[in-house]
Protein backbone atom coordinates (compact mmCIF):
# COMPACT_ATOMS: atom_id res chain seq x y z
CA UNK A 1 0.00 0.00 0.00
CA UNK A 2 1.33 3.38 -0.99
CA UNK A 3 2.17 5.69 1.91
CA UNK A 4 0.30 8.82 0.75
CA UNK A 5 0.40 10.44 4.18
CA UNK A 6 3.92 11.77 4.67
CA UNK A 7 5.28 11.77 8.23
CA UNK A 8 8.52 13.59 8.97
CA UNK A 9 10.12 13.20 12.40
CA UNK A 10 13.37 15.12 12.32
CA UNK A 11 16.07 13.72 14.62
CA UNK A 12 16.35 15.48 17.97
CA UNK A 13 13.12 17.46 17.67
CA UNK A 14 9.96 17.07 19.70
CA UNK A 15 7.54 17.39 16.81
CA UNK A 16 6.19 15.52 13.80
CA UNK A 17 5.18 17.10 10.51
CA UNK A 18 2.38 15.33 8.62
CA UNK A 19 1.19 16.18 5.10
CA UNK A 20 -1.44 14.57 2.91
CA UNK A 21 -3.03 15.58 -0.36
CA UNK A 22 -6.64 14.55 -0.93
CA UNK A 23 -8.85 14.31 -4.00
CA UNK A 24 -11.49 16.19 -2.04
CA UNK A 25 -12.70 19.78 -2.06
CA UNK A 26 -11.34 21.82 0.85
CA UNK A 27 -14.76 22.14 2.52
CA UNK A 28 -15.28 18.37 2.51
CA UNK A 29 -11.81 17.68 3.94
CA UNK A 30 -12.46 20.16 6.73
CA UNK A 31 -15.90 18.60 7.46
CA UNK A 32 -14.19 15.23 7.87
CA UNK A 33 -12.40 16.66 10.92
CA UNK A 34 -15.35 18.45 12.52
CA UNK A 35 -18.55 16.47 11.88
CA UNK A 36 -19.21 13.49 14.15
CA UNK A 37 -20.91 11.29 11.54
CA UNK A 38 -17.94 11.56 9.19
CA UNK A 39 -15.31 11.18 11.94
CA UNK A 40 -16.93 7.97 13.17
CA UNK A 41 -16.62 6.47 9.69
CA UNK A 42 -13.02 7.23 8.83
CA UNK A 43 -11.55 7.05 12.31
CA UNK A 44 -13.52 3.90 13.19
CA UNK A 45 -14.31 5.45 16.55
CA UNK A 46 -17.34 6.49 18.56
CA UNK A 47 -17.76 10.23 19.06
CA UNK A 48 -18.93 10.81 22.65
CA UNK A 49 -18.68 14.61 22.48
CA UNK A 50 -17.72 17.03 19.73
CA UNK A 51 -17.98 20.80 20.07
CA UNK A 52 -16.32 21.98 16.86
CA UNK A 53 -15.61 25.57 17.84
CA UNK A 54 -12.98 27.66 19.61
CA UNK A 55 -12.82 26.55 23.28
CA UNK A 56 -14.93 23.50 22.42
CA UNK A 57 -13.90 20.00 23.38
CA UNK A 58 -14.12 16.49 22.05
CA UNK A 59 -14.09 12.95 23.39
CA UNK A 60 -13.78 9.77 21.30
CA UNK A 61 -13.80 6.10 22.25
CA UNK A 62 -12.37 3.23 20.22
CA UNK A 63 -12.78 -0.48 20.91
CA UNK A 64 -9.90 -2.75 19.89
CA UNK A 65 -10.36 -6.29 18.51
CA UNK A 66 -10.08 -7.72 22.05
CA UNK A 67 -12.97 -5.53 23.23
CA UNK A 68 -10.84 -3.09 25.23
CA UNK A 69 -12.00 0.52 25.15
CA UNK A 70 -9.52 3.36 24.53
CA UNK A 71 -10.42 7.00 25.12
CA UNK A 72 -9.12 10.13 23.40
CA UNK A 73 -9.97 13.72 24.20
CA UNK A 74 -8.92 17.30 23.70
CA UNK A 75 -9.81 20.98 23.50
CA UNK A 76 -10.00 23.26 20.46
CA UNK A 77 -7.82 26.34 20.97
CA UNK A 78 -8.40 27.83 17.52
CA UNK A 79 -11.06 27.05 14.96
CA UNK A 80 -11.13 28.86 11.61
CA UNK A 81 -13.66 27.35 9.22
CA UNK A 82 -12.00 25.56 6.29
CA UNK A 83 -8.58 26.93 7.28
CA UNK A 84 -7.20 25.97 10.67
CA UNK A 85 -7.70 23.93 13.82
CA UNK A 86 -5.40 24.09 16.82
CA UNK A 87 -6.22 21.46 19.42
CA UNK A 88 -4.84 19.29 22.16
CA UNK A 89 -4.93 15.50 21.90
CA UNK A 90 -4.72 13.11 24.83
CA UNK A 91 -4.73 9.32 24.82
CA UNK A 92 -6.38 8.44 28.11
CA UNK A 93 -4.80 5.88 30.47
CA UNK A 94 -1.41 5.86 28.71
CA UNK A 95 2.00 7.24 29.61
CA UNK A 96 1.85 9.68 26.69
CA UNK A 97 1.34 13.29 27.78
CA UNK A 98 -1.06 15.64 26.02
CA UNK A 99 0.17 16.79 22.62
CA UNK A 100 -0.56 19.99 20.74
CA UNK A 101 -1.75 19.75 17.12
CA UNK A 102 -1.79 22.46 14.48
CA UNK A 103 -3.92 21.48 11.46
CA UNK A 104 -3.91 23.68 8.36
CA UNK A 105 -6.23 23.01 5.44
CA UNK A 106 -5.23 24.21 1.98
CA UNK A 107 -7.16 24.18 -1.32
CA UNK A 108 -5.29 23.27 -4.51
CA UNK A 109 -8.20 23.27 -6.95
CA UNK A 110 -11.98 23.08 -6.60
CA UNK A 111 -11.60 19.30 -6.21
CA UNK A 112 -8.27 18.80 -4.41
CA UNK A 113 -6.88 19.89 -1.04
CA UNK A 114 -4.06 19.33 1.39
CA UNK A 115 -3.78 18.81 5.12
CA UNK A 116 -0.65 20.05 6.92
CA UNK A 117 -0.23 18.99 10.54
CA UNK A 118 2.38 19.94 13.10
CA UNK A 119 2.20 17.76 16.20
CA UNK A 120 4.22 18.94 19.21
CA UNK A 121 5.11 16.60 22.07
CA UNK A 122 6.24 17.49 25.58
CA UNK A 123 9.71 16.08 24.91
CA UNK A 124 11.87 14.48 22.25
CA UNK A 125 11.57 11.20 24.17
CA UNK A 126 7.75 11.35 24.03
CA UNK A 127 7.90 12.01 20.29
CA UNK A 128 10.40 9.18 19.78
CA UNK A 129 8.20 6.80 21.77
CA UNK A 130 5.23 7.69 19.57
CA UNK A 131 7.30 6.95 16.48
CA UNK A 132 8.07 3.46 17.84
CA UNK A 133 4.37 2.68 17.43
CA UNK A 134 2.89 2.05 13.98
CA UNK A 135 1.88 5.73 14.00
CA UNK A 136 2.70 6.57 10.36
CA UNK A 137 1.10 3.39 9.03
CA UNK A 138 -2.04 3.86 11.12
CA UNK A 139 -2.41 7.51 10.13
CA UNK A 140 -1.98 6.63 6.45
CA UNK A 141 -4.67 3.94 6.74
CA UNK A 142 -7.03 6.37 8.50
CA UNK A 143 -6.44 9.02 5.83
CA UNK A 144 -7.11 6.42 3.13
CA UNK A 145 -10.47 5.69 4.81
CA UNK A 146 -11.15 9.43 5.03
CA UNK A 147 -10.50 9.80 1.28
CA UNK A 148 -12.66 6.79 0.45
CA UNK A 149 -15.59 7.69 2.68
CA UNK A 150 -15.63 11.44 2.01
CA UNK A 151 -15.41 10.89 -1.76
CA UNK A 152 -18.83 9.20 -1.53
CA UNK A 153 -20.22 12.42 -0.03
CA UNK A 154 -19.22 14.60 -3.00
Amino acid sequence: MEQKTKVNAEEGKQNIVVTREFDLPLELLFKAYVEAEIIEQWMATKVLRLESKKHGSYQFETTDPQGNKHGFNGVFHEFKLNREIIRTFEMEHTTFPVQLEFLEFEAFTDHTSKLNMLIVYKSVLDRDNMMKLPFAHGLNMAHNRLQEFAAKLK
